[in-house]
């Protein structure tokens, strides 16, 4: 199929199941969803090895939580020193260190205080501070103090009131019935204040996962994107549409916990606007869930953001980690974990995403679930989405570093084949896309994709109550798929 290469990649969420899911979607006499309330739970709080506090008061200023931070430097440095002076140490996989070269505290501890330099730059001051079950601390900071605000034609404004024509909604698409469930961080009753956003507070060890600080927040082996769907490690399951120009694109994301079995890969599942040629001027704007232990350091599905303007070398990042998205809700912590999840053979649950260009402004706007606004993406920040997009695409993405030189048991969506169906295989439904008079629509002249189908699968379908769906995943490295 000759097709361009696809870039990488709460308040509500919707409650799908009924006690006893069925084989296939639910037909218009079948209604998708019930009544009932998901059921929220608590993981149990990760360790942290950051220096920065962990367990403190949901109270307490930002600026108290670095106390230590500059009598560490040296006792950090004299450790280096001790461990240079008893052994030698081989570099790792990745080339992080040299081979058979040793610990060196000068460079070590520059590197430390590049990475306080960035953290400083990146967690802005906290009006409040709220400690979240997953061992995050989410920031509430004014967000006209956002990070976005440190961009040069951004400087010294403040978020934009939300557009007052959003996309007119086909009457005969049916979303189903929402009902409340939360992001972690929301499960300890806090909230934050009017006129401040959340933001999950980067930290050192955050930082020092990443190969370099220059990558940090930005999508982990994207270098030369092509446009066969295999190049670098990237493998792909998913539905797309080309060939006109799209305005914005929205669905209901069916929500997991998959297994990422190595720091360097990730698992996501997200809706693509993407422009411009497969080369260096490559614009895409994405949004969804991904599990990512390299970015966040734990295997918890989280709400995530991504664009960048030029294919992904030098532009754009995740979530608030550059300047770039503007978050105007305070409800919603960007990078945040999403709980409840669903199940195998049980209760399901979906998030409804949507982005669309605003037609008097220009500006690209995030909704989640019905109404709720997160924020924007400038205009200017993009060359060719400046106008449209010329692709949307809707699936599931992992990243395969083939550990050990076998194909990586990282799981995509449920990690369950699509022909197992309901309430097993993941699903996106309600795939609609937004045309140049700001009305949504189903999808026409739909192309299906899985580039390794051993490995991770899908299968596309329509009715009444699920409008344009599709199934997709699969468990990675099995006896189909060495």
């Amino acid at each position: 199929m000759d097709m361009k290469k696809k870039p990488d990649s709460l308040l509500p969420l919707k409650n799908t199941t009924s006690s006893y899911p069925p084989k296939h979607p639910p037909t218009s006499s079948s209604p998708a969803t019930t009544g009932q309330p998901p059921q929220c739970f608590q993981t149990h709080p990760t360790p942290s090895l950051s220096f920065s506090s962990k367990n403190m008061s949901s109270t307490k200023s930002h600026s108290k939580n670095h106390t230590f931070g500059p009598f560490l430097i040296p006792v950090f440095a004299a450790f280096i020193f001790l461990c240079s002076v008893v052994s030698p140490t081989a570099a790792a996989p990745d080339g992080h260190l040299p081979v058979n070269q040793t610990f060196r505290p000068a460079e070590q501890l520059r590197r430390l205080k590049r990475v306080n330099a960035h953290l400083k730059k990146i967690n802005k001051p906290a009006v409040k501070t709220i400690q979240s079950p997953d061992g995050d601390l989410i920031d509430c900071v004014l967000a006209h103090l956002q990070p976005a605000f440190d961009h040069p034609e951004l400087r010294g404004q403040k978020p934009l009131e939300p557009p007052g024509l959003r996309p007119r909604r086909n009457v005969s698409a049916q979303d189903g019935t929402e009902t409340e469930t939360f992001q972690l961080w929301r499960d300890s009753g806090e909230s934050c204040p009017e006129g401040t956003i959340p933001i999950r507070r980067t930290t050192e060890q955050d930082i020092l996962r990443a190969s370099s600080i220059k990558r940090f927040g930005r999508k982990l082996g994207r270098r030369n994107v092509r446009r066969d769907s295999t190049s670098n490690g990237h493998e792909h399951a998913v539905v797309f549409v080309n060939g006109e120009q799209y305005y914005g694109a929205k669905a209901s994301i069916n929500v997991w916990a998959p297994r990422v079995t190595d720091q360097y890969e990730f698992s996501l599942s997200q809706v693509w606007l993407i422009s411009g040629s497969f080369g260096n001027d490559l614009n895409t704007i994405e949004a969804g869930w991904q599990v990512s232990p390299g970015l966040y350091g734990d295997n918890y599905p989280r709400f995530f953001t991504y664009w960048t303007t030029d294919a992904y070398q030098a532009t754009g990042c995740y979530n608030l980690l550059c300047s770039g998205f503007v978050q105007t809700n305070n409800k919603i912590a960007i990078g945040a974990a999403i709980s409840p999840r669903s199940s195998y053979n049980g209760k399901q649950f979906d998030i409804g995403v949507m982005v669309w260009k605003d037609p008097k402004h220009g500006n690209w706007w995030l909704e989640f679930g019905r109404g709720l606004l997160i924020g924007y993406w400038p205009s200017f920040l993009f060359s060719h989405l400046r106008n449209h997009a010329d692709m949307v695409q809707f699936g599931g993405e992992i990243v395969n570093t083939r550990p050990s030189g076998f194909h990586t048991s990282t799981q995509m969506g449920s990690s369950h084949f699509a022909g197992e169906g309901f309430g097993k295989a993941s699903y996106f439904r309600n795939l609609q896309v937004v045309d140049w008079d700001n009305n949504l629509l189903p999808l026409k002249n739909i192309h299906v994709l899985a580039d390794h189908p051993n490995c991770y699968d899908i299968k596309q379908g329509q009715n009444k109550v699920w409008g344009n769906y599709f199934y997709y995943g699969g468990p990675g490295r099995n006896v189909r798929c060495p």
